[in-house]
């Protein structure tokens, strides 16, 4: 029997909400569907460093307490994740996670004990979210003590043991990865407490969940994250002189990181965001290298200020990285971070820009500690400019010596997928050249602006790889001074600005959208009307019949007497009587005592007259005390009159409403895209994230593709068709979207304005996605909101134009993409 039910429709809402980007809404639905038997399920997320393991973690929670769950424990490692942990339930605090419908009562070693929670601990509708560090959890010994197994007087028993009791209680286990089976305390702290369902949380899962089927339910990769511009790309940074030595490095590094925080400052302010220093790494390899680079780097002509360096050994372990949480607030004076391979779990700033490896980059080393550390975007998006959205490695190793090692380099970046046959080509791996096997896809190698860029396939939704999909860089490579050179190009293009072209019209578009469930109920939401009619079903009054039965004896020829009981004519009971006024007070009091209503004078004076309209429906002269109501018609009453406002309650939060916003775009002057390329130069693959130039009709001089077979070969009908007078690209972050019933978010691809003034609303599919359930919605909700837009009047003509692989085969013009589409109605 299911516990908790798999809502499609909510975890959108809660993904609308909670902005969740694609991979963690896809996480937190993959957990709900695999642990709603709560059957005490263990299930792991493994997800890659510095796509928001934490939103999933919230997320999760807020739709497990809409399901009725009210006990959750999330475990941490150490007293870093703790932290971390309770900032994100914390209103006033900058980590704080945004958007969720409840909020829980916060349980922490340090406010359980003592009765301070301990009301809340026995209150079954009262949510509770215990976060406790693993160590806490763990079984006491002869030498050590444990709080949480020794008996509270205000709960009744002990912590671990209450915790035991509860009949719905989830554990979701931050770094799970921590809690495997060879760490034996750690394993039976978590799993002896027996929970309704066990999530885990980890960029790097343990080897034995791996091999347990169906423990790591849900896998978004380093390169998935990569291509979906959700995290940094890492750029590796060599010399062509060959200087490789400790304190090059590290001038190479302080100057690289100087001209970062300069185009950086440029682009913040001239957007509006806050300043988010960019911060030097250097990870060595014993406390000799980290106190020697540190010394470097403090003295003349490298950071100079001794206060700006950060070292960390093991024995300041817990102390720096608490004083490390700082470091991305605008004031920190800190500017280089050095750390003995201490910094692998728990630190999650966004400003780690550039790092330095005092050993090969083709280690493990690299994920784990490299990569892992500077993904996290400043901006929490790409903002289009290389020394704000890439971490720069300085490499000590050689031009040719990191050719010679970019197949180790790129198994950690790109997709894996494994090379079963075929014919070798340009990018392909080493193994596969030579007759074996490898897991990395072709790749493409590309020199531009004194930087090699190797580009892929994005991998797509299902795992696997598809024929017409867009290709992204993963990783670059780039000498020291075409990377300096770079930063000043990039310096002059931030301070440009992207208009609209000359004449082109800005486009109001009517984005349809659900309108917000109120937070709390209201007697506003019951219809006066119905109140009426109930009322006039107690005009009458309602007479309690006595039922009679009449004992019969008789004596059988064997002489037993039967008694049988037959049915007589019923009595009328004798009831008391209320007076109206009683009645008239009894039915206020009903109504503002329901638990769904919050007391106000307003819901008072909607009660009062509620009640009003239901006696005077119920009383054609009002009589007042003179003609009293006897108790059965009274009591009735009271039910069905509840049963009333309780139902339009319910109604009233079931019911699917929308409203039409006017959204204009594009605005009249936007920052500079970053990085362009001219459109005649587009290969057979687009790139993500890449601009394209020389269109002759787009609104905007600058245009952003997914895929090659359908956006492009759109765009490029709608610039040369005399029939279209202008078209633009829409951008997610516009707002021009048009919301489903189920709450799902659909943007459109394009607008196209044609010589008639007809808006079109223009959608691109692969012929493989076109059949979806999914985009079969959108395409219903597309074609009505079009019906709909335009017969406000308000708005113009719209139509909506959907467009697949083969209808494009099939077009040379926009005409005949209307006519093979069927889109001209």
């Amino acid at each position: 029997m299911s516990w908790i039910t798999y809502d499609q429709a909510a975890i959108e809402d809660l993904a609308t909400r909670m902005e969740l980007r694609d991979p963690n809404r896809r996480a937190v639905a993959k957990v709900v569907e695999e642990i709603q038997a709560g059957d005490g399920r263990e299930v792991v997320c493994d997800l890659a460093t510095g796509v928001g393991k934490t939103y999933i973690c919230r997320g999760l929670i807020d739709y497990l307490a809409d399901q009725g769950v009210r006990n959750i424990l999330i475990v941490t490692p150490g007293r870093t994740i703790q932290r971390k942990t309770l900032a994100n339930f914390n209103p006033g605090h900058p980590k704080f996670v945004p958007g969720a419908d409840y909020e829980p009562i916060v349980i922490t070693p340090e406010n359980y004990a003592g009765g301070r929670v301990g009301d809340a601990m026995g209150d079954p509708d009262a949510l509770k979210v215990f976060i406790f560090n693993v160590q806490l959890l763990t079984k006491p010994t002869v030498k050590t003590s444990r709080s949480t197994y020794e008996t509270d007087e205000f709960i009744g028993t002990a912590l671990y043991d209450h915790l035991r009791s509860v009949e719905d209680l989830v554990i979701i286990a931050d770094e799970h990865h921590v809690y495997r089976s060879d760490a034996k305390k750690f394993h039976e702290a978590v799993r002896d407490l027996q929970p309704r369902a066990l999530v885990g949380l980890t960029a790097t899962p343990d080897e034995t969940d791996r091999k347990v089927p169906g423990r790591v339910i849900f896998q978004y990769s380093l390169a998935e994250a990569i291509a979906d511009q959700l995290v940094k790309i890492p750029v590796i940074v060599y010399r062509e002189d060959g200087h490789n030595d400790v304190r090059t490095q590290l001038a190479d590094a302080c100057h690289l990181r100087k001209v970062k925080e300069e185009t950086t400052r440029e682009w913040a302010e001239r957007n509006g965001r806050p300043m988010v220093n960019p911060v030097l790494f250097v990870v060595c390899q014993s406390i000799e290298e980290a106190t020697e680079s540190a010394a470097i780097l403090a003295g003349p002509g490298f950071i100079d200020e001794p206060g700006a360096v950060l070292q960390i050994t093991s024995g300041s372990k817990e102390d720096a990285l608490e004083a490390l949480a700082g470091i991305e607030e605008p004031d920190s004076p800190v500017r280089a971070v050095v750390s003995v391979d201490m910094l692998k779990e728990g630190w999650d700033v966004k400003n780690i820009s550039v790092i330095v490896a005092r050993r090969a980059l083709a280690s493990q080393t690299l994920t784990e500690q490299i990569l892992g550390r500077g993904l996290r975007l400043p901006y929490g998006e790409r903002v289009g400019f290389s020394m704000v959205d890439c971490v720069d490695i300085i490499a000590h190793e050689s031009y040719r010596r990191l050719l010679d090692s970019k197949e180790a380099l790129l198994e950690h970046t790109l997709p894996q997928r494994a090379e079963t046959g075929g014919t070798p080509g340009a990018g392909t791996s080493i193994a596969a050249k030579s007759g074996g096997e490898s897991s990395l896809p072709s790749y493409h190698e590309t020199e531009t602006q004194g930087m090699l860029t190797f580009t892929a396939e994005a991998p797509v939704r299902d795992g696997g790889f598809g024929t017409e999909v867009s290709e992204a860089v993963y990783l670059g490579m780039a000498d020291m001074e075409h990377r300096l050179a770079e930063a000043g190009v990039e310096k002059k293009q931030v301070q440009q600005v992207m208009k609209p072209a000359e004449g082109a019209p800005p486009i109001t578009f009517p984005s349809k959208r659900l309108l917000e469930k109120p937070d709390t109920y209201s007697l506003s939401f019951v219809n006066s009307e119905a109140v009426a009619e109930k009322g006039k079903q107690f005009k009458h009054e309602i007479e309690v019949e006595l039922k009679r039965k009449a004992l019969n004896a008789s004596r059988g020829l064997d002489g037993t007497v039967t008694v049988e009981a037959q049915d007589q004519k019923s009595a009328v009971a004798t009831q008391r009587s209320w007076p109206i006024s009683k009645v008239r007070e009894d039915l206020e009091e009903r109504i503002l005592n329901l638990p769904q209503l919050k007391l106000t004078a307003d819901e008072v004076e909607a009660a009062q007259e509620l009640v009003h309209t239901f006696l005077g429906a119920a009383i054609e002269v009002d009589a007042e005390d003179s003609t009293p109501w006897e108790e059965a018609r009274a009591e009735l009453a009271l039910t069905q009159l509840e049963r009333l406002v309780v139902s339009s309650f319910k109604q009233k939060l079931a019911t699917v409403e929308h409203e039409i916003v006017k959204v204009t775009v594009p605005p009249p002057a936007q920052p500079w895209p970053g990085q362009t390329m001219p459109q005649m130069q587009m290969a057979d693959k687009v790139i993500r994230g890449m601009g394209y130039t020389g269109w002759g009709s787009s609104i905007l001089p600058v245009v952003h593709f997914d895929a090659l077979s359908t956006e492009v070969k759109l765009a490029r009908l709608m610039d040369v068709s005399p029939k279209v007078d202008w078209w633009l690209r829409l951008e997610s972050q516009s707002g021009t979207f048009i919301q489903l019933d189920s709450g799902a978010r659909y943007f459109p691809d394009f607008i196209a304005i044609d010589k008639d003034g007809v808006h079109w609303l223009v959608e691109g599919k692969s012929n493989a996605e076109a059949s979806s359930e999914s985009v079969l919605a959108k395409k219903a909700a597309a074609e009505a909101w079009a019906k709909e837009v335009s017969e406000l009047g308000q708005f113009g003509t719209w139509k909506y134009l959907f467009a697949t692989e083969e209808h494009l085969s099939q077009s040379n013009s926009w005409d005949t993409l209307l006519t093979v589409t069927g889109a001209r109605g």
